[in-house]
């Protein structure tokens, strides 16, 4: 990577690009993130605390089409939303629009975001990210420099096992078709521990690691305490 601009990769951008007027369409290519979206939210919300988002300054770093910061802009946040495809941000402003809410979402990366705005944020949440960028731990000191000291900050991601390989790339994108072929890379999926040591060294504690079992013919999504698959990982800044 020539520098921490560069955290992108082309290809993975064209992918979503290219998918982006899928993302509100129900039964479509991210009905699974539809099904799992209200765990993901309800889980924000409790872990961190009882004030909940109401009034909170909140960045969602890889916002896609938008459907966790338009929930976390319902629960009272004042959310902002980056990507770097352009395509999916459009998606995102009209939804917004048509929904009512009002949601500053941007076209950057976390990195460069992140020099324009040290420690401007009470939340930050990056889910599905992570392995999809070619520095992961880059992407991760990013999001810790975004966040102001004692704020939280959440990931979701897969796990790097066999099980995921299995249910994930196999099952989900080869035998039911649920998700498009080529969309993950078995390889780049994160393990807890190396996901927790990236986060150390940017200056934050792991609050809480909880997995999450998503069963997708029948839409089926919650907490569990397995990690072997999906998992969510909260950090407080230091």
């Amino acid at each position: 990577m020539k520098d921490k601009m560069t955290n992108a990769d082309p290809h993975e951008l064209a992918k979503f690009g290219a998918m982006a007027d899928l993302w509100w369409q129900p039964g479509g290519e991210f009905q699974a993130l539809h099904d799992i979206n209200p765990v993901r939210l309800r889980y924000v919300r409790e872990r961190i605390g009882p004030a909940g988002l109401a009034g909170r300054t909140v960045l969602d770093v890889g916002c896609g089409g938008g459907l966790l910061a338009e929930g976390m802009a319902r629960a009272g946040a004042q959310v902002t939303g980056i990507d770097m495809v352009a395509a999916a941000l459009s998606v995102a402003r009209r939804h917004a629009a048509d929904s009512g809410l009002r949601i500053d979402y941007r076209k950057d990366s976390a990195e460069r975001f992140a020099e324009s705005h040290p420690a401007a944020y009470d939340v930050v949440t990056c889910m599905e990210l992570v392995e999809h960028v070619p520095v992961p731990a880059v992407l991760v000191r990013a999001c810790a420099g975004l966040l102001r000291p004692g704020g939280d900050l959440f990931f979701a991601t897969v796990n790097r096992t066999p099980l995921s390989y299995l249910l994930v790339i196999l099952a989900a994108e080869y035998l039911l078709g649920i998700v498009r072929k080529g969309t993950h890379q078995h390889a780049k999926f994160v393990r807890p521990a190396e996901l927790g040591r990236w986060g150390q060294r940017a200056g934050l504690t792991i609050s809480d690691v909880t997995g999450l079992r998503y069963l997708p013919l029948i839409g089926y999504a919650q907490l569990c305490r397995s990690l072997s698959m999906n998992y969510m990982m909260h950090f407080k800044k230091r």
